[in-house]
């Protein structure tokens, strides 16, 4: 009689369906690594596009809503401190958003400062009522925008015939509101993101008005239009 033999698979052919399947599963998690990255890659594009987006609907919210209001007074030149404008700073009043204040305008700054991602965008705020300019403020500086390669602001006015201006990076006369305001800003290579230069227009007409002498706490006296020969 002819002895059965066993059926069964040789250590060869265990090895090389062992190594196929390796292979299977490296692919598989290779997708998924890759997937996921991808799907983090979109969040935080997401993510860098909203908070570029947010920061520029707040700064547009709040510079086009400035006030001729004086926050202090420049005693060397008697006269009331309405707009501080430079090349990295701009100190103005306006309105806060109701979730964000007590009521009544705030001295409002926006700044661009050094920091350990390039520069960032900063701001602050302080009630109009009882402000002084000299006084360390209490509230820490938020952060609007970072990794800012160079920013800067710019400004526009109407002329004695009632042209705009050229837009010039240092604005000359704190006692009066410019027309309008531009923010620019080139963004470091590792944001990933672009800063589109913003051109603000005020919604109030203020470089047209000037304020009454100013007395304490900012909020008395009328406008009073300014005579135009």
């Amino acid at each position: 009689m002819k002895r059965a033999t066993a059926a069964g698979f040789t250590l060869l052919e265990v090895m090389l369906a062992i190594m196929l399947l390796a292979l299977l599963l490296a692919g598989s998690y290779g997708a998924i690594r890759t997937a996921v990255h991808a799907m983090h890659s979109g969040e935080s594009a997401i993510d860098r596009t909203n908070r570029l987006r947010v920061a520029q609907e707040f700064m547009r919210h709040q510079i086009s809503r400035i006030m001729p209001l004086p926050f202090a007074r420049d005693d060397s030149t008697n006269s009331n401190l309405i707009f501080e404008g430079r090349r990295d700073f701009i100190r103005f009043v306006a309105p806060m958003p109701g979730y964000l204040s007590k009521g009544g305008p705030y001295v409002q700054t926006l700044a661009f400062k050094g920091g350990r991602n390039g520069r960032a965008l900063v701001f602050t705020d302080a009630m109009l009522n009882g402000f002084d300019l000299d006084a360390k403020s209490d509230n820490e500086p938020s952060l609007l925008l970072d990794q800012i390669d160079e920013g800067h602001f710019e400004f526009r006015t109407l002329d004695e015939n009632g042209e705009l201006t050229d837009w010039s990076d240092q604005w000359e006369d704190p006692g009066m509101t410019p027309v309008m305001v531009r923010v620019v800003a080139r963004m470091r290579p590792e944001a990933r993101v672009e800063f589109p230069v913003m051109d603000i227009p005020l919604m109030l007409d203020a470089g047209s008005a000037r304020r009454q002498p100013f007395r304490a706490g900012g909020l008395n006296g009328a406008l009073k239009p300014v005579q135009k020969g």
